[in-house]
């Protein structure tokens, strides 16, 4: 039974139990895609990461001219059609050139805002006059294309833009008005994908040409981090687009828009794996070099502990992360793209919506978290820009930002869920009544003693996690109803309970099917990374139902439902500083991230 076979509806990870058979893993991946992975180290490696320093100071012609020799091996048209000049891979194939380009440092912006965003409209939405007349050169690099979505006062408000199109007299060409801000590439794009309201309301996204009249930049911003990124605003002064280059129909820009910023939310998860594998290389690496007190201090338990915790964030991301992987993989696989496939591309990506914003926010918190504690493992040197912890550590903090706020994807995740099961697509509210009979009966304790089988603790948890959301958001939207989306730290609440269970769960999977194909001898880290983190955040799940809880409830409803959520978060400790000393030892021995016991 192949995944394909076993993909599950969006969201639905919350209301039943998935099988191992249904998730793609790191573990999955053929020798074509571990070759395209070496292919692009190669190319950091002995193109890129030289000039590092160069890139850094903003030199477009460096940027621009490593682009065209990504283009020649074929690192820029994976996701395009062959009949467009790219090699039509499948979607983890170019999840894989995303983890590993990241070792570019701000060349990996770049990379990224192009062959996703940037060209991924023209790939999935345009029709084929369009694809023949634009792919080929996208995917030599011998044109750029840039992401236009943002506006001076509507970030994560897309659709409060204010640019507008009007049709000419003639009906040849839309003449389009107005400001884009915080434009990747922006400095050296030929291709400009643009958003803007035809007559002011209808909200569509639009080809545009850097030497079409009318067309300009403004300055450079002065960033943070991202330094060797162009970023600029985009001008659009009565330049006229002709009728042919609108993606799809009037009025269709949002699909658009929200669809790939769903990719975009996915492909950013894939290079916070990437730039976290590099920071635990990094201070691995350094723990074994530095002395203190005549030891290493890669034999300090504190440092120990460190490296444990971000090896464990890591291995969570990239389980839940190529998850999603595969199933935007399976979704996208039937499509014909070198047909006009607007409508069913559409359908086909929003279907896992929830898993995109899921990603979007744990791996860019992940990283933070991983960045941070490379930092202070470096200790006065990791405030250092000779370090190159010290450019991760910057680098990392616009993911939070990028691709809609985390607090927007927070809201959007139970919000998404919500109305999924007003419109009959997921059963949530029978689940629901399934649910509050069971809970309102008798509830004997979990029984969390100690079995024969592998991960059997665990799963008994997960499966408690998961009714504690069904009782906790049942309450929630009872008390509410339409009303809900107005209590946003409810909402937050629920949402970080979804995106909890669904690394929880990603990561019991990926370790089980790693034990059901090599043994549970070749699994332990993994078994122990699991382990860990369900220990971690075990009491952070307790305290978001009690507050929604708190909030929902009152009197004798809510003593007994906190009754019930204490039956529910009963778990059973492990001795966590021993596990995480034995996952740090792995971790050090190797002086990477490992998830492999040899």
């Amino acid at each position: 039974m192949s995944v394909q076979d076993t993909v599950p509806k969006g969201g639905q990870f919350i209301l039943e139990e998935a099988d191992i058979h249904s998730i793609f893993t790191p573990e999955d991946f053929n020798e074509e895609q571990q070759m395209i992975a070496r292919m692009t180290r190669d190319f950091i490696e002995g193109e890129v990461a030289p000039k590092r320093e160069e890139i850094e100071k903003l030199d477009y012609e460096l940027t621009v001219k490593l682009l065209r020799k990504a283009g020649e091996l074929g690192l820029l048209g994976t996701d395009i059609p062959e009949a467009y000049g790219g090699a039509g891979l499948d979607k983890i194939s170019s999840s894989l050139i995303g983890e590993h380009i990241v070792r570019g440092g701000s060349f990996s912006l770049s990379h990224g805002a192009h062959v996703g965003i940037g060209t991924l409209p023209i790939v999935i939405f345009g029709n084929p006059e369009q694809k023949a007349k634009y792919l080929p050169a996208l995917a030599t690099g011998e044109k750029i294309a840039a992401y236009c979505l943002t506006e001076p006062s509507s970030g994560s408000d897309a659709l409060g833009a204010k640019t507008t199109a009007v049709l000419n007299e003639a009906g040849t060409h839309y003449v389009l008005n107005g400001t884009k801000q915080f434009i990747t590439n922006a400095g050296f794009a030929d291709v400009f994908i643009v958003y803007a309201k035809i007559d002011g309301e209808k909200f569509s996204a639009f080809i545009v040409e850097k030497e079409f009249p009318g067309v300009s930049t403004g300055p450079e911003e002065k960033k943070m981090g991202i330094k060797g990124s162009s970023t600029r605003p985009l001008i659009l002064e009565n330049v006229e687009v002709p009728v042919e280059n609108l993606l799809g129909e009037p009025g269709q820009g949002h699909k658009i828009a929200f669809n790939i910023l769903n990719i975009g939310r996915y492909k950013l998860g894939v290079g916070a794996i990437g730039a976290s594998k590099w920071a635990i290389q990094l201070a691995t690496q350094y723990a074994k070099e530095r002395k203190q007190f005549n030891t290493e201090i890669a034999n300090f338990p504190l440092i120990q502990n460190k490296i444990a915790d971000m090896a464990i964030r890591t291995f969570v991301n990239e389980a839940l992360t190529y998850r999603t992987g595969g199933y935007l993989e399976a979704a996208m696989q039937h499509l014909n793209m070198e047909e006009n496939v607007f409508n069913e591309a559409a359908k086909a990506i929003e279907e896992h919506a929830i898993e995109y914003s899921i990603v979007k926010v744990f791996a860019s918190e992940a990283l933070d978290f991983v960045a941070d504690e490379g930092v202070q493992i470096h200790g006065g040197y990791g405030y250092i820009s000779e370090y190159p912890i010290e450019q991760i550590y910057r680098d990392s903090r616009i993911n939070r930002i990028f691709e809609g706020t985390n607090e927007v994807n927070r809201l959007l995740i139970p919000g998404t869920l919500l109305k999924r099961a007003m419109q009959g697509r997921l059963p949530l509210m029978e689940k629901l009544q399934t649910l509050q009979k069971e809970l309102t009966g008798y509830m004997p304790l979990m029984d969390l003693s100690e079995s024969a089988e592998l991960l059997e603790a665990e799963s008994k948890m997960l499966e408690s996690a998961k009714k504690l959301f069904l009782m906790v958001g049942g309450t929630a939207v009872q008390k509410y109803m339409q009303k809900i989306d107005r209590e946003q730290e409810i909402l937050e609440n629920l949402s970080n309970m979804m995106i909890t269970i669904y690394a929880l769960e990603s990561a019991l999977l990926r370790a089980k099917k790693t034990a059901s194909r090599k043994g549970e001898a070749a699994a332990q880290l993994q078994v122990d990374m699991t382990r860990a983190y369900f220990q971690e955040v075990w009491s952070d799940l307790e305290k978001w139902a009690r507050e929604v809880l708190v909030a929902t409830s009152e009197g004798d409803v809510l003593r007994t439902q906190l009754s019930i959520v204490k039956k529910l978060v009963r778990m059973q400790p492990i001795n966590t500083i021993a596990l995480k000393r034995e996952i740090a030892k792995r971790i050090i021995e190797a002086e990477q991230y490992t998830t492999t016991v040899k």
